[in-house]
């Protein structure tokens, strides 16, 4: 397996680091595209990360400098880009762009591995050639398609799927502008004839939750990414627009690589087939694929176009993600002789926040800095029919207000990273060993009186 380390003492190495924490603009995606050409690697991040979030960021990938909004967290670094810099460049002469090997480094996206810490995944030029598989295994997407995403540009899903993916094939990509209320947009892909629209299931939920939809005659179908759909929301999206939404699956780092879609249905309980073009098997801990049938873990082979090159300063954890010839996902499936995938759950105590896999350890590292905390547990709990949220179980002296507990987080956590429910306990749920049992909490938290 090549690694970003054999990458970057190559004599061809890739260029600067260089940390984007920027809106979601049009500057985002210039930017982004602009420093890929000129033989930059750009390292997009959410511009809901807190100043110590982006410092801890810097301190471990060194990024040679940062493309900056004003209105967006940063941290102290020498050499800051900041926004009017950046658009002046746009009346520069063009660069040459930089053209090279396709298995170099474009792109470095942050995520959650295997031991729960965020990692930064290394995305070679070659990743491009995957969005053909998802575009014929997923979007049914073509030249003529009007795509809408409901999220924003710092986000991978977003930049993928509601920009790359669009371009790629001469299609249309409309983002709404920053502040747009959830509840607008189908107002908006009624005004601008949208034709796909693309979000994650809360979002879906939000928009179905107003009294009434327009009319979207020019809407073909819905595409939905970052957790099982649902199948009230599911059923409701139909009945609303005459349309159904097509779901996928895949990481940060390895993109989406089970779908349904328009030429490949499939029924509510499984998340689709393995895209054209994609080797996925199930496979043992070992990373032995296993039989038709047999429920175990998701794999995809090792030399996937959409695979990533590794992760940046973290060779253990690539060594644990690798067996022979296979990137194990970490997450149980089963696969039916029909080629149709199941999910089981997750194989780790990874939580996923509209989307977004976040690690709870990461969580309570951020709470247990609270004076009035003594020791916290975080997991995922379903609160209400089908909505899950991210939750806080502390021990301590006495309660705390929830209030205070939620402004203590808002100055540590990006927003989607913050608990919604907060439980004091006499003491945490833990095994003989003195393990923290997440799934002990969600039971207890479940079982309490409603």
């Amino acid at each position: 397996m090549t690694s970003v380390f054999d990458l970057w003492a190559h004599p061809d190495c890739p260029g600067d680091l260089v940390l984007m924490q920027l809106g979601n603009t049009p500057d985002f995606p210039i930017d982004y595209l602009g420093a890929i050409a000129a033989g930059l690697v750009p390292i997009p991040t959410s511009s809901h990360l807190t100043t110590g979030e982006v410092a801890r960021i810097i301190d471990v990938l060194r990024p040679a400098a940062i493309l900056s909004a004003p209105d967006v967290a940063s941290a102290p670094h020498p050499r800051v880009i900041d926004l009017d810099a950046l658009r002046a460049m746009r009346d520069l002469s063009p660069c040459a762009y930089d053209i090279g090997e396709p298995d170099r480094l474009a792109y470095v996206i942050y995520t959650s591995g295997t031991s729960g810490q965020l990692r930064a995944a290394g995305h070679a030029h070659r990743a491009i050639w995957a969005l053909q598989m998802m575009i014929r295994g997923w979007y049914g997407l073509g030249p003529d398609d009007r795509l809408m995403h409901a999220s924003a540009f710092n986000w991978t899903y977003t930049l993928g799927t509601g920009l790359m993916d669009p371009w790629t094939m001469g299609a249309t990509s409309l983002i709404a502008e920053p502040g747009t209320d959830l509840c607008q947009l189908p107002a908006l892909m009624a005004e601008n004839e949208v034709s796909i629209f693309t979000a994650t299931q809360g979002v879906y939920r939000k928009i179905l939750n107003q009294a009434a939809m327009p009319r979207m005659p020019r809407l073909r179908h819905g595409l939905s990414a970052g957790e099982k759909l649902s199948h009230p929301v599911r059923a409701a999206w139909n009945a609303a627009t005459g349309t159904l939404i097509y779901e996928t699956y895949g990481m940060p780092e390895c993109s989406t690589f089970v779908s349904v879609s328009p030429d490949y249905p499939a029924h509510d309980d499984c998340i689709g087939r393995p895209q054209p073009g994609r080797r996925v098997v199930i496979v043992d801990p070992e990373g032995m694929p296993l039989p038709l049938g047999d429920d175990g873990i998701i794999a995809v082979h090792k030399r996937g176009p959409g695979l990533m090159l590794g992760y940046l300063n973290a060779p253990e954890e690539i060594a644990a993600r690798f067996r022979g010839e296979w990137f194990l996902t970490g997450d149980r499936w089963v696969m039916a002789k029909d080629g149709l995938i199941t999910c089981l759950g997750r194989n780790d105590d990874m939580m996923n926040a509209g989307g977004y896999r976040v690690s709870p350890m990461e969580v309570e590292a951020a709470l247990s800095q609270h004076e009035g905390i003594d020791h916290v547990g975080v997991t995922e709990v379903a609160f209400k029919d089908d909505v899950r949220a991210i939750a806080a179980f502390y021990t301590g002296p006495v309660p705390i207000t929830e209030d205070n507990l939620w402004d203590f987080a808002e100055t540590r956590l990006a927003r989607y990273k913050r608990p919604r429910i907060y439980v004091h306990l006499d003491e945490l749920l833990t095994g003989a060993n003195g393990k923290l049992l997440r799934r002990a909490l969600r039971a207890h938290y479940q079982a309490r009186p409603q």
